[in-house]
């Protein structure tokens, strides 16, 4: 069985996540599910709610200083607490981690058949907290209905052959990250005025103009920002153009991290580790605060902008976020179509039908003869 080196320098695969609980029904021993419209674990053969385990309210949500974990990250907050099975697509490579009777047959990312048992040398980060499901199955069936009623370039057959009753609830890993920022800005401000002048026109006639100048004077200032949930995704099996068509994801309503919410659904493992996360989250928070100082360079316009900062009290969490998926084959291509698990927001890929196509095309052609035929009458 493959095996991966832990989370740590870049490059390195992240190992895969442990294993979570069963919350078992009080009155038929089956295995309890959390329910996202009755927000109760519920057992899915009698309808039992499970004795409440669920206390998010008085948990706290752990934000880990990012230069201590990346050093070494202490035991304690590695591991999920209970052996789960968790299996490596051999196709799209993303690591989905099951409850260990409820191993599926066929990747659910991309369809695959190849699943094969995936180990690791060292237990992975924790998370640290989660966003409960709030959009239940039958509600993501009417979500997905009315999106391909929409999908005007469709084949009509692919409402046939992409099942709805085939979308599973998975949870995304994510990181997010906080610091604190502090920049000094320099930059040329540039303040426009306006002179007039006089021309000759090709017909030999004079007119007036105005002439745009601009009027340059060194700034400086400086801006003190605070990041908060700087989001990335570290997903593998979710296409990250849909990711960015659910989002964005309420991180404000996260709760603290309890394996009650996750019974019932699949987990991926994150396959960007903590290293590479950390980096493109600073990337894009320079990005942001380069923004940001450019809004304070007084006057009309700006050149030579130079932004100096210092970054403290720098964060991180990993956090789960939950999607429902679908991953159906329509002729030689597999598409993805993904619902966000808390909002409803909706994106997918489908075919586009040629016949329908050339429809469109022929169509727009005969508006534009018959417009030019009536411009020429």
């Amino acid at each position: 069985m493959p095996t991966s080196p832990t989370d740590g320098p870049p490059g390195t695969e992240p190992p895969r996540i442990e294993a979570l609980a069963e919350h078992t029904c009080p009155a038929c021993g089956a295995a309890a599910e959390w329910n996202p419209t009755r927000q109760a674990l519920v057992c899915p053969y009698c309808s039992t709610i499970a004795p409440g385990e669920l206390d998010a309210a008085s948990g706290q949500i752990q934000e880990i200083p990012l230069a201590r974990a990346l050093r070494e990250l202490p035991e304690e907050q590695r591991g999920w607490q209970m052996a789960r099975r968790s299996v490596r697509c051999g196709s799209c490579h993303a690591i989905s981690v099951f409850e260990a009777h409820n191993v599926g047959s066929r990747c659910g990312f991309c369809g695959s058949p190849e699943l094969v048992d995936y180990e690791e040398i060292r237990s992975p980060i924790r998370p640290q907290s989660l966003l409960p499901f709030r959009v239940d199955r039958t509600r993501v069936h009417e979500v997905v209905r009315d999106w391909w009623k929409k999908r005007w370039l469709a084949p009509n057959a692919l409402k046939r052959r992409a099942r709805v009753d085939e979308i599973s609830g998975v949870y995304l890993p994510y990181w997010t990250f906080d610091a604190q920022a502090h920049a000094n800005w320099r930059a040329d401000s540039g303040t426009y005025y306006y002179t007039t002048r006089t021309v000759r026109g090709s017909d030999g006639k004079t007119r007036t103009e105005q002439v745009r100048h601009t009027r340059w004077t060194p700034a400086h200032g400086s801006v003190s920002h605070f990041f908060d949930d700087e989001l990335i995704p570290a997903s593998q099996g979710a296409h990250s153009a849909l990711l960015r068509g659910v989002e964005p994801f309420p991180t404000r309503e996260v709760i603290p991290y309890d394996t009650a919410y996750l019974s019932g659904f699949v987990v991926e493992h994150y396959q960007v580790v903590l290293i590479d996360a950390a980096a493109a989250a600073r990337a894009a928070m320079e990005r942001s605060l380069h923004a940001l100082c450019a809004s304070r360079v007084p006057g009309d316009t700006y050149r030579n902008l130079q932004v100096e900062a210092a970054w403290e009290g720098e964060t991180f969490k990993h956090v789960l976020l939950p999607v429902w998926l679908l991953t159906y084959d329509f002729g030689p291509k597999s598409h993805q179509l993904l619902v966000n698990g808390f909002t409803g927001a909706v994106a997918g890929e489908y075919p586009k039908s040629k016949w329908k196509i050339a429809g469109l095309v022929l169509l727009a052609l005969v508006v534009v003869a018959i417009v030019v035929l009536l411009a020429q009458s």
